[in-house]
Parts: structure tokens; sequence; C-alpha cells
């Protein structure tokens, strides 16, 4: 069978928040470059960016307590803190601009104002959360931050937590008002959307098989249609791969060197879900709590409220489970496939020392229904299971790098390019989707070399602190916070269909 080859400026490899972000903005910056957009399921955002997929927190470190570890003298370290949260500015600013410009039509769509709460229990983390306020809350991004161990006062700000609670035991809050909750498939979808709209061409239900660089730096990519099983090539001056967990094995067919020792090892997670109306009534918030001891920064428990298609509803989790898959509709080949002659001694590395991560796994596949309530039951001491379902979430590939065989578990985000500036690609999971925008302009500049500093001006429109830290810049912190909260309605009351 012949393959009919089609060229095109710009690839975008899976159809979620990272493509939808990047292709929105080299629309934005370029509106006569052409772009590819392939994807192997028939939707937008239906893997990893889809609502029920992914916790819809707007990743700022108001209430993530693994990005305040204690050290070992006391103090708090905030500095992951501060740099997530300056990553956050910057696609919230985005965000704004886009509203203002056409490209999204309703924030309402896919953002709503959530207080995001820390939650702890015991003497001595009460004392740890109080360090952590008075280290936070003097830097700009934190001010607003509130320090609460008042019983009364945590029973009217949280009634379902406090509901049959044993204050006897000391617990603290730290509680910030002006988190967000994150419909991430909606706003992809629309970003998507706006693209097509100006001339992107969308290939769905394709598959990338492989990707081959040719002698003049161009790359040419092998597709299959999953729904006839015909085969065509698309070639391509930048490629982005933007697929969840299964960029990994895309680049390294592509024989990316800057991918040569990366592994992954996927994780999968459950979250209990209710929509029962005097249960979300009673509780609007997201409220993150401690992970058990010894256990990995991704089992961090949290009771969160969420906005779904227009509908309240309340999910706690973490928990977790396991599948060799890298996509959760992925193979079961996945991990084996991704293994090589160039990360199989950092992976073997990690799986010899991570027992703590084994331990923690092996509990979580055991855990009963039962047990998870019970687990619930710290945060909800009144739950009962029959007002609880499980829904399985996404699959997240825990990124595993390292040189010399020393493996090391990534937990955050990382973003891969090729010193040539014609590949990219994005690996990690948590802060992922709410560091977009960031993580997409690092693509850009590192890609584009001296276009990007042409596009300097119109990047500073949609994004006014851009290569500003806020932090040290109160002033401007307040003028595009207040811009942006205004344009995205954030200081109105989330939006919820009757129920």
């Amino acid at each position: 069978m012949s393959e009919n080859t089609t060229t095109t400026d710009v690839v975008l490899v899976g159809a979620g928040i990272m493509s939808g972000t990047l292709g929105t903005l080299l629309r934005l910056l370029e509106p006569d470059w052409s772009i590819t957009l392939v994807e192997r399921l028939d939707a937008a955002a239906a893997e990893s960016s889809d609502a029920w997929n992914n916790a819809g927190t707007g990743h700022s470190a108001l209430c993530e307590l693994n990005y305040t570890p204690q050290k070992p003298d006391g103090s708090i370290d905030i500095s992951k803190a501060v740099r997530v949260n300056e990553q956050f500015q910057v696609t919230r600013q985005f965000w704004a601009y886009a509203v203002e410009n056409g490209v999204i039509t309703d924030p309402r769509s896919f953002v709503n104002p959530i207080p995001h709460v820390s939650f702890v229990h015991g003497a001595d983390n009460v004392k740890y959360l109080r360090r952590r306020y008075d280290t936070l809350s003097p830097n700009p991004l934190f001010a607003g931050m509130e320090y609460i161990d008042d019983e009364t006062e945590f029973a009217r700000r949280l009634p379902l937590m406090a509901e049959r609670r044993d204050f006897a035991h000391p617990v603290a809050l730290n509680w910030s008002q002006h988190g967000t909750d994150v419909d991430f498939g909606a706003l992809s979808r629309q970003l998507i959307g706006y693209v097509a709209q100006r001339g992107m061409t969308t290939r769905f239900g394709h598959e990338v098989r492989d990707l081959r660089q040719e002698s003049d730096g161009t790359w040419t990519l092998k597709l299959a249609n999953l729904r006839t099983g015909q085969t065509s090539k698309l070639r391509a001056k930048f490629v982005f791969v933007g697929a969840g967990g299964g960029a990994l094995n895309l680049l390294q067919k592509a024989g990316m060197k800057e991918a040569k020792g990366f592994g992954g090892f996927p994780v999968s997670g459950k979250f209990l879900r209710t929509n029962v109306s005097a249960l979300t009534a009673a509780h609007r918030a997201k409220v993150y709590g401690q992970p058990p001891v010894g256990a990995p920064p991704m089992s961090v428990p949290h009771l969160d409220a969420r906005v779904i298609n227009g509908k309240s509803w309340l999910l706690f989790g973490p928990f977790a489970g396991w599948s060799p898959k890298f996509l959760k509709q992925g193979d079961i080949l996945d991990l084996p496939e991704s293994i090589t002659l160039n990360n199989v001694a950092s992976m073997a590395n990690v799986a010899l020392t991570q027992f703590g991560l084994l331990k923690y796994l092996i509990g979580q596949l055991m855990l009963s229904d039962a047990e998870r309530i019970g687990a619930l039951r710290e945060f909800a001491p009144r739950a009962t299971e029959s007002d609880w379902e499980l829904n399985v979430a996404g699959q997240r590939v825990q990124v595993i790098c390292g040189a010399k065989g020393k493996g090391v578990l990534d937990f955050g985000t990382t973003v891969l390019a090729a010193g040539d500036g014609t590949i990219a690609g994005l690996l990690g999971a948590s802060p992922g989707a709410s560091t977009a925008v960031p993580a997409m302009l690092d693509v850009m500049q590192r890609c584009f070399g001296q276009r990007y500093q042409a596009w300097l001006p119109k990047l500073k429109e949609m994004v006014p602190s851009l290569n500003v830290e806020l932090s040290a810049e109160p002033a401007l912190f307040d003028e595009v916070w207040a811009w942006g909260s205004r344009v995205l309605r954030l200081e109105e009351h989330a939006t919820v269909a009757v129920e």
C-alpha cells in the first residue's frame, strides 16, 4: 500500500492541555504557520487532561504540603512553593489574555474559585503548619493565607470535616481563599478548537508509529489510521510530543539523545467521588493533608470540591493502582517497550532503592472498599460507603532520570528539547497542567531561537509579568492579580447547575 506524504510546519502529538496551549501560542504569534494535530483517540482531552483523570487543582502551592518540606533544623523550605506559584501566575495571566481576546469564550466553563486549604492533626504537625504559615505569609504570593487552629472556626469553614470529629486531637489549617478548581479537559478542548477554527489540521484516530529525522533536519512521522489501518507520512519542521505518559516511548523512537537515560514508572490513580448534595454543600474547598509516613509525594491525600460539567462533586484520594500501561487507554507493553540499553541501569537502580514506593503500592493495591472509606474518615468522619463510588483516574508516568545508572524518581514535570530545536516533549506529572503556559514558553524559547526574541513584545502582552519574579515585585503582582481575577470572574461564587 502506498503512503501519502503531507507537509506541515508544526506537528502536535497528543490533544491535551500541553498541545492545546502550545498550538494556541503559536497561532497567535504566527498565524500563517501550518499546524497539524495528531491524536490516537477520537476526541480531544480524553486522556490525562480529562476532568475525571486529574485532581483539577490549579496548582499554586497554596495547600500542597509536599512543596514546603521541613528541613532538619525545623525551618521550612518554601523555594519550590514559590517557584510553582510563580509558574501558575504565568498560566493565569495567559488565561485572562485568552478570555479578553476571544480565544476562550466563558472562563466559567473551565475555572472556578475554590479555597485551597492545608490540613494537619497532631501536636507536632500543628507546630509544622504554624511554621509553614509564618514562613510563607510574608511573601506577596501567599499574603492572603490564614492560620486557623480554633475548633469553632474550623467547623464554620469546613462543616463536613468537623462533624463527629474528636477535637481532643489538635488540628490546624492554612487557608487560602483565592485558589482555583480547573477543568483542564474543557480548557484543552476550547484551545484546540480555537486553533482548529484558524486552519489547524486535526487527525483524530491516528497514531504515530515512528519518527525519523531527515538529513535536512525535518522530521518524517509515520501515522496509522486506527479505524481503517491505512498508513501515511507527515513531514514537519518541528515536532512537539505532548502525549502524556506516551511521550517517553515516542521520544525514544525519535532517537532523541536528550531522552537517553530517561525511564518511566507508571502509576494509576483512583478517587472516591460523590455528588450527594448534602455533602457537596457542606464542603466548599480543596483540602490537602499529609502523606502517610514513608509514602511518596504523589500520595498526598486531599478532599476536593470540584465543578465538572456544571455540577458539584467531592473527590477524595488519590489511591494508587498499577498497570504497565503508560496511558489509561494504552498498551500493556508500554513499560517493557520503554526499557532500553540507555535507561536500564537507571531503572534498575530505582527498582532496587525505592522500597518505600514498592511497599506503598502493594499496600494500596490490597486496600478494600471499607479501608478506603476509613482513609476518607480522617478527613470526613461521618463518611458512609453508600454515598461514595470509586473512579479510576488517569495514568501518570513518574520520570526516572539520572546518569551512570544512578536513577532517581522525579515527581515533577520535565521538558526535553533537542539541541537543534526541531523536536521537544514533556514528561512527568504534578504540577503538570497548571504549568502548561510556562512549560510551553520554555519549549518555544529553546526551540525557536532568535524568533523567540521577536515574539517577546507580543508575549509580554499575553503575560505582563514575563521574566519577572512577582514575589519580588508586589505592586506588579497586585496589578496582574486584580486583572486576572476580574477577567476570569474569580471573585464570584463557583458556578454549578441545580442538582
